[in-house]
């Protein structure tokens, strides 16, 4: 790519030399939870056992793979943070009027978050 100059919307990326470039590193920060985003994400994880007792051992391990991701100090991308609130908004609406409440909570953080 010596001397050639390339436009494509999207990152901007400037090689000087080297041979063999290829990839990117992106290092990016996950935005910091308000207090209020903390808070309403605490509350659903502390409701979630009682929810986890109610489901299938196959939405139980849902539930358990996304604790981690959802935990208000946990240092995440905020899709996995989205996807993890989606999985448990599916467990919620499949264990029917048990998970009504979850189910609200989760919309509820997904608009505090902005994805919503």
């Amino acid at each position: 790519m010596s001397g050639d100059s390339f436009h494509i919307s999207g990152d901007n990326v400037n090689m000087y030399g080297g041979t063999g470039n290829t990839g990117m590193v992106k290092n990016t920060v996950p935005a910091a939870l308000s207090p209020e985003q903390r808070d309403a994400i605490r509350a659903l994880t502390e409701q979630l056992p009682a929810l986890r007792a109610q489901v299938s051992a196959a939405d139980a391990r849902t539930i358990d793979t996304s604790l981690p991701v959802l935990d208000p100090d946990a240092v995440v991308p905020f899709q996995d943070r989205r996807r993890a609130l989606m999985d448990i908004a599916l467990v919620a609406t499949a264990a029917g009027t048990v998970g009504t409440q979850i189910r609200d909570a989760v919309t509820a953080i997904l608009q505090l978050l902005g994805a919503q």
